[in-house]
């Protein structure tokens, strides 16, 4: 069933919730809209990002699933669907704050800088995602793209960390599965016992 979606209509239907929240920003006649949106928009962001680095563990896992092809196939497409709401949801922190100066005031804050500096790794690797640069740079492409770790990680800080740290719950929750299948990944690849050669 999934290899017959057109990345076109993948690509309306990974936009969908982007035009619903677009939409609510400029109808609502509620003063803090944006304000609102700022975490339906975050949150929808991580879980596309969680989405593309699902493929490659859940293919060691279950080995031979169709359906693993082709997520594997398409997610890049995930991944700069993910970036799209990343940029979204800062679009809508920088008309909810509506000065520099507040967005310069909170640069310090910890639920703020992770987030800057995981949208600052998201930027190369967005730029890269197509099939011309993964021809040039060849076999610095998967080096490159190794970095999305790093930007996992930074998220889930930034999405744990807001508030006070009352986004845990559901940032663990949400990444839980993640963390938990890349965990066997490193066991697999890297620790687990290897039968002795005679």
């Amino acid at each position: 069933m999934f290899s017959r979606i057109s990345p076109y209509w993948l690509w309306v239907l990974l936009a969908l919730p982007a035009f619903t929240f677009i939409s609510d920003a400029f109808t609502s006649t509620d003063p803090k809209v944006f304000r609102h949106l700022l975490h339906p928009t975050g949150e929808f962001g991580a879980r596309l990002l969680i989405i593309t680095m699902l493929a490659s563990p859940l293919a060691l896992v279950f080995r031979g699933w169709r359906g693993l092809r082709w997520l594997k196939k398409n997610r890049r497409y995930f991944g700069v669907a993910a970036f799209g709401y990343a940029v979204l949801h800062l679009v809508f922190y920088f008309i909810d704050r509506a000065t520099l100066t507040k967005v310069f005031g909170e640069v310090t804050q910890l639920d703020i800088w992770t987030g800057w500096l995981a949208f600052a790794i998201y930027l190369p690797l967005v730029a890269t995602s197509f099939d011309a640069a993964l021809k040039a740079l060849g076999p610095r492409w998967k080096s490159l793209q190794r970095w999305v770790y790093a930007a996992a990680v930074l998220t889930l800080l930034h999405w744990a960390a807001h508030d006070e740290f009352k986004g845990l719950a559901p940032a663990l929750i949400h990444f839980g599965p993640l963390i938990l299948l890349e965990s066997y990944r490193i066991w697999y690849w890297y620790l687990r016992p290897r039968p002795a050669h005679a």
